[in-house]
């Protein structure tokens, strides 16, 4: 077996996004290619000056966006005729497609906190028929793999729990970790697959290096990531097959290349961007 390097430690950077949200970015493929994931971005607020504003209507075509909230809840709306509120441990996942108008609107809470995850879809689904699941806290299994160690399993398999989305369009795993201080972990990865960490809270290691709060770790490629528990920890792990195709990528769109970018655009002027309502 071959255990995984720690390529690359970066700290997530603070981003305004949406009509003036205050988020922090972990990675961005303008930055990092971590085929096939696109950004990740980190919420984390006590202060609902910071969030309230939201994510009012707008378009995606094109990707995956995996919405995981920690604390707090938001309020979404698409046009499809989906509505409801995220709360905390919820996930919403929903596939883009050939198009999706929707928004995203933060309640007030004393502390608002989770993730975005963007993954980009393989050319040959870019234009499937957008998808809109709500995964409450409950469907989400949590296992005790060793002493202080447990996992939630968000996307893919842990021993014999599994994710509860089943019909995945890119083979993703998505775990959220929780170790205890002096804690050990040994990950089996699937061995070319693009892998990171992202640390809520704590501290942890691998490979000899420290990977600190609201730090991303890239691994090399390898098939398993040896981790310690500096001290009692949160992160996430998430691993991915890669695409390896050609990301052409202007604001909520994503496609393969310019040209469907610009008729991407061209259609959201034409009213004609929603293909199934």
């Amino acid at each position: 077996m071959s255990e995984r390097k720690v390529a690359l430690i970066r700290d997530s950077k603070p981003t305004i996004e949406g009509a003036g949200v205050h988020l922090r970015r972990a990675f961005s493929h303008d930055d990092v290619n971590l085929d096939p994931f696109l950004l990740l971005d980190d919420f984390h607020s006590n202060n609902p000056e910071d969030y309230m504003a939201g994510f009012p209507w707008h378009p995606h075509r094109g990707i995956e966006t995996v919405t995981y909230v920690l604390n707090g809840a938001v309020e979404h709306q698409d046009s499809l005729g989906n509505k409801g509120i995220i709360k905390s441990g919820d996930v919403q996942w929903m596939t883009a497609g050939s198009g999706i108008v929707h928004h995203e609107m933060p309640q007030k809470s004393k502390l608002m906190q989770g993730f975005q995850l963007w993954i980009n879809l393989p050319a040959k689904k870019k234009m499937t028929d957008p998808k809109y699941r709500d995964i409450k806290s409950s469907q989400i299994p949590e296992v005790k793999i060793s002493d202080g160690v447990t996992v939630k399993v968000i996307a893919g398999k842990s021993g014999n729990a599994k994710g509860p989305v089943k019909d995945l369009n890119v083979d993703v795993e998505y775990f959220h970790i929780k170790m205890k201080s002096n804690a050990r972990l040994k990950l089996i990865t699937n061995k070319d697959y693009s892998t990171f960490v992202y640390v809520i809270k704590g501290k942890i290691a691998s490979d000899g290096k420290e990977i600190n709060e609201m730090q991303l770790a890239i691994f090399s490629d390898g098939d398993n990531a040896g981790i310690d528990a500096k001290e009692n920890s949160e992160f996430i792990f998430v691993s991915g097959k890669p695409l390896k195709e050609p990301v052409a990528w202007h604001g909520p769109i994503v496609m393969n290349t310019q040209e469907q970018l610009e008729q991407a655009f061209r259609e959201l002027e034409n009213n004609t961007f929603i293909k199934k309502k």
